[in-house]
């Protein structure tokens, strides 16, 4: 690939939706189905080709491409019934699952668009997106219904309402909705304080799924893995290539989704194709040991740098991609070969299908072959733009001047990038301060902004630093005179308002933040946590017990901190479920018994830990004695 601007992909029109019958849909082929049709009738295609084929795989449920026509045509028809269509938002909490999906492909046939919630996040942080989304309808169990209540919208609980739902009729609404109509709504991490929100309209949307069953050759015989998270874009892509395509869509539990070595077990199984994972994950992975009749012939992988490459006796090809929220998913991809490269870490590939990607300089003109400037996207996956930031969007969705179409847009991503020599994009770094952790784009800014809201907190700020190879969230807060700051209660007010993802490791008190020539605050001045400077005002509860004293020895050195307390929490330590894993290993290795993975979420503090590590040892010398 050369540095000049490429000639821009020629337009091409995307269709309406429209209403033909399944015979019809059935004599079409698929080429006519691939080119013509959007997510709802690509889906219902299927149905009618292989109405027996299973759609959806999960330890409770099964449910075939029949079932999951009827069920999401039935509740289409109720949504149509509480006003949704065209250009509507629907708020989706109800985690990863087949029910999931079927809502999720109930919206789309009602005309409306989903925004993908996480039940776990904070009420605050539900009750903003949905409102700033001005969300007609929220489908989420009761309980999660209650925590957020007082909004706008409706609350609709479909497992409750599953009889009144069966009543609707087993055909598909007829609805109207072109390509340029809103599929999804994913909020990321905004530096005002704030989400953002980003629209994705159908023609992006199925611009992903043609490229990813033309690229992958993606049939009805693969089965594909549902991994990431529900609030995390690659869920999207997870799921609608594949039932547009006839396979079938396979959700690990929560334990196994996180954890490489039961999720390796889980792949091979069940005799997964097609997974993705996220980076992290994918690098634990390839450097396990697999058997070489495993079905996995690809794994996908995205969301961080990529550091490592995969060994030639893994029996599956591994993937790379690369891809902002704002332009659908992914944007460029690329086969990652074994045994490295000469210009160090793995590329992120070249454009995918549909888009075009540039790298330019601060006029944004292209700049010289292995020049790093700042990659731009342009082409069918570019969204729509953020929902109520007129101003982000005119900084971020500009003007393409390499289109030839009037109106074409390109995004400004803000990462730096390179062309490598083979024509393969390098991936470089990041010109403002957002950073991602373990796959999750976080702008520091929204952090620091409800620090600073918090009593007691003068200013802030946030950084990333890499610690013992993982990366971990450093908030450092200047005190208001005369407050005494407590890590708990600085803690439980983030909490209130961000995913445990966005919370920060350590709170690094200082006097003052350093600051520049320029007036800007001074990162590289800033102190590395110490007990001094964190929150030692607070009399950490040393172990009583040997239990306690092994457990906190084993999280001080897995974390990487000089000292644990035992009411410290594993997770906001730094820990995350990849070291949740190799805590799992060291307390096998240290009391002899298999602690699984489901103990450390649920029991994440060092107190409790110990006292469930003891509960077994009592049972293994009460089976031994018996």
């Amino acid at each position: 690939m050369n540095s000049s601007a490429p000639n821009p992909t020629e337009s091409m029109p995307f269709p309406t939706m429209n209403s033909k019958s399944p015979s019809e849909l059935k004599q079409s082929g698929n080429r006519d189905l691939r080119d013509k049709l959007l997510i709802p009738e690509l889906v219902r295609a299927r149905a009618a080709l292989m109405p027996d084929g299973v759609a959806l795989v999960s330890d409770e449920q099964t449910l075939t491409y029949c079932e999951l026509e009827v069920r999401s045509n039935r509740l289409a028809h109720h949504l149509r019934s509480l006003g949704i269509g065209p250009e509507i938002i629907v708020g989706l909490c109800l985690g990863r699952s087949p029910l999931m999906v079927v809502a999720a492909l109930a919206i789309l046939k009602a005309g409306g668009a989903y925004i993908p919630l996480d039940p776990d996040y904070p009420a605050e942080r539900l009750r903003f997106m949905l409102d700033d989304a001005k969300a007609a309808v929220l489908i989420a169990r009761q309980e999660v219904g209650e925590r957020i209540s007082g909004g706008r919208w409706k609350t609709l609980d479909i497992e409750r309402r599953a009889l009144q739902i069966a009543d609707y009729p087993e055909a598909a609404p007829q609805v109207n909705i072109s390509g340029s109509n809103l599929a999804y709504v994913i909020y990321t991490s905004g530096s005002t304080g704030r989400p953002k929100g980003v629209q994705i309209t159908h023609q992006s949307l199925l611009n992903l799924v043609q490229w990813h069953q033309r690229a992958f050759a993606i049939s009805q015989s693969d089965r594909a893995s549902q991994v990431a998270s529900v609030g995390f874009d690659a869920a999207v892509w997870e799921v609608w290539p594949n039932l547009a395509a006839g396979s079938s869509v396979h959700f690990p539990d929560e334990a196994v989704r996180v954890a490489p070595e039961p999720l390796r077990d889980w792949l091979v199984a069940e005799r997964i194709t097609v997974s993705f994972v996220p980076t992290p994950l994918a690098e634990a992975l390839i450097a396990l040991e697999w058997p070489q009749e495993t079905a996995l012939r690809l794994l996908l992988t995205g969301g961080d740098a990529l550091h490592h490459y995969p060994s030639a006796r893994l029996p599956f090809q591994l993937i790379n991609n690369y891809g902002p929220t704002e332009c659908t998913v992914v944007a460029t991809s690329g086969v990652v070969a074994a045994g490295g490269h000469p210009d160090g870490v793995p590329p992120i590939g070249r454009p995918i299908d549909g888009l075009q990607v540039y790298i330019l300089d601060e006029h944004l003109q292209p700049v010289p072959n292995g020049a790093i400037g700042e990659l731009h996207i342009a082409g069918y996956g570019v969204g729509r733009g953020y929902i109520n930031r007129p101003g982000l969007n005119a900084e971020k969705f500009i003007a393409n001047p390499f289109s030839q179409t009037a109106g074409g847009r390109m995004y400004k991503t803000g990462d730096l990038a390179r062309y490598l020599p083979d024509g393969q994009i390098a991936f470089v770094g990041r010109i403002d301060e957002q950073i991602k952790v373990r796959g999750y784009r976080i702008e520091p800014e929204e952090i620091a902004t409800l620090l600073d809201r918090c009593y007691g907190v003068e200013t802030s700020v946030v950084v990333a630093r890499a610690e013992n190879g993982d990366t971990r969230l450093i908030a450092y807060v200047v005190p208001t005179h005369g407050v005494k700051l407590d890590h708990d209660s600085l803690q439980a007010y983030l909490k209130k308002y961000l995913p445990d993802y966005m919370i920060p490791a350590a709170f690094v008190r200082i006097d003052q933040l350093p600051l520049g020539p320029n007036g800007k605050i001074d990162r590289v001045m800033l102190p590395a946590p110490t007990p001094e400077n964190t929150d030692e005002d607070k009399v950490r509860v040393g172990p009583s017990t040997p239990v306690e004293a092994r457990v906190v020895a084993i999280l001080a050195q897995l974390l990487g901190v000089q000292k644990v307390g035992v009411h410290d929490n594993f997770f906001f330590l730094g820990g995350h479920s990849l070291l949740g894993t190799q805590l799992i290993a060291r307390a096998r290795d240290s009391f002899g018994i298999e602690l699984p993975l489901r103990t450390v979420f649920d029991s994440p503090t060092a107190s409790q830990l110990s006292a469930e590590i003891e509960r077994m040892l009592r049972q293994t010398q009460t089976s031994a004695a018996d």
